[in-house]
């Protein structure tokens, strides 16, 4: 496994792979650090067979991500997991279920998935993933080993993008090293949620974080739809009825889950900006995460007191967290814009 970046990773899984696997791992470390690769080259070895592991075909390994708005549910984890790990391998002489997003995952599935992380049989091996290791429930985490993926420094992420210079180190800064969003960032579309987030800020303009939202729900339906229509294709009339319900649901979830991602990626964006604002009323400009916005940041700054944006700052963190609520996306981003605009007002 090419884990040279990563050398707490690395020792913990080329030790398994000597000595014989743990029944559970918890992967973390930032998005993009490389942990979803890992898992599944880590599966590759304890499987003993690449092609079908990495295009996700092999039967002895399942991959289980996030079906609920904002939730790892019960249903996720059920069937798929822990039924399915009481059967023996078809192949192999093991059974890998890959769990993403496992920060996600609710009571009720945490108490499902308990037993089978206690007590799993001799051949499975549980590998969960996660970019928020704090919010992972401790009985979950408790009975894992833990396995660091360490975030790369923003100049190495820069120097992988398609892009040059302060823009290139911009990028790799605001995205708190998680390589796929610098990516993100970098093109085009991040360029607009850049500018989203510093129109909240400047002027209260809420309206193109919806937009943000929406474009982002748009895409997440039609990649549903199109999975939908191709496994219908294959089904009885009475299963086709029963499967379309439930994609129904899933694509109501999904179209939930990726507009507030998508709003939530743009507040952050914006509390990043007053963080910057921040640190240029401080004196400290080269510590600015907008790397390439030093005129811009200046203006900002100029006139505002570092309580009235460590309050604004406060405001964004405070409705970031009530979306995880399933607030009103637009009566939210408008009492935000309203609180900020009177917090910034420069007298």
């Amino acid at each position: 496994m090419a884990l040279d970046t990563h050398p707490h990773a690395a020792a913990v899984l080329r030790s398994g792979l000597v000595a014989g696997p743990s029944h559970a791992y918890l992967f973390t470390g930032p998005a993009g650090s490389g942990k979803r690769a890992a898992a599944r080259e880590f599966a590759v070895e304890l499987l003993g067979e690449r092609t079908r592991v990495e295009s996700g075909a092999h039967p002895d390994l399942t991959w289980v991500t996030p079906s609920g708005a904002h939730d790892m549910v019960r249903s996720d984890v059920a069937e798929a997991v822990v039924s399915a790990s009481s059967r023996t391998p078809f192949e192999a002489s093991r059974r890998v279920f890959v769990l993403e997003r496992v920060d996600t995952m609710n009571d009720e599935a945490a108490n499902t998935l308990l037993k089978t992380l206690e007590e799993p049989p001799s051949y499975v091996v549980l590998i969960l993933l996660t970019d928020r290791p704090g919010q992972v429930l401790p009985t979950i985490a408790s009975r894992c080993q833990a396995v660091r993926f360490d975030p790369a420094p923003p100049e190495a992420i820069a120097a992988r993008l398609p892009i040059d210079g302060e823009g290139a180190l911009a990028c790799a800064r605001l995205a708190l090293g998680d390589a796929e969003r610098a990516a993100l960032l970098a093109s085009p579309a991040g360029a607009a949620l850049r500018e989203a987030a510093q129109g909240l800020v400047r002027n209260g303009d809420w309206r193109p974080l919806l937009a943000a939202g929406n474009a982002r729900a748009v895409v997440a339906r039609e990649a549903l739809e199109r999975a939908r229509d191709e496994e219908l294709t294959f089904l009885s009339k009475k299963d086709q009825r029963r499967r379309s319900s439930e994609y129904d649901d899933r694509i109501k979830r999904a179209e939930r889950r990726a507009r507030t991602g998508a709003i939530d990626h743009v507040l952050q964006l914006a509390g990043l900006w007053l963080r910057d604002l921040a640190c240029v009323d401080a004196g400290a400009p080269e510590l600015a995460h907008n790397a390439d916005r030093g005129t811009e940041l200046a203006a900002g700054a100029a006139g505002r007191s570092s309580a009235a944006l460590r309050t604004a700052l406060e405001l964004v963190e405070e409705t970031r967290t009530r979306f995880l609520l399933n607030v009103s996306e637009d009566l939210a981003l408008e009492a935000l814009s309203f609180r900020l605009q009177r917090t910034l007002t420069v007298v």
